[in-house]
């Protein structure tokens, strides 16, 4: 969805939810109002995973990118983003769609945390067994 010249997009993650923003620009990519490298710390392979789309679409340095995330960890906050800027990228430019589909990047990934189960420890360990 078009805003003020930007393009909006969702992104989520088991419990955490990325709302981006993207426009046309130089590569930056703010994350709660700190750049990338600032908000993912030493954290390479997630800061890999979230350029993931822009790279595969060759992008890096054509868009910025302004994201507002919260909820989760650090790790499925990440892939919230990568979700939010694959969506936003499609709605940039609809030709993206066939390099990010084949790629899985517009799937949101459906994995939850399961329930714990009564008489269970977990959600599927069982308590220690005792034959005698």
């Amino acid at each position: 969805m078009k805003m003020h010249g930007r393009i909006y997009a969702t992104g989520k993650r088991k419990e955490a939810v990325a709302k981006v923003w993207l426009k046309a620009g130089s590569g930056n990519i703010t994350v709660n109002g700190k750049p990338l490298d600032e908000f993912l710390g030493g954290r390479e392979a997630l800061k890999l995973r979230v350029r993931w789309p822009l790279m595969l679409t060759k992008q890096e340095n054509a868009v910025d990118i302004d994201v507002k995330v919260f909820g989760g960890g650090f790790a499925a906050q990440a892939d919230a983003v990568k979700h939010g800027i694959s969506k936003a990228l499609v709605e940039y430019a609809p030709e993206f769609r066939t390099i990010l589909k084949p790629a899985g990047l517009l799937t949101r990934d459906a994995r939850r945390v399961e329930r714990k189960k009564y008489g269970k420890k977990k959600a599927r360990k069982s308590p220690q067994f005792s034959k005698r």
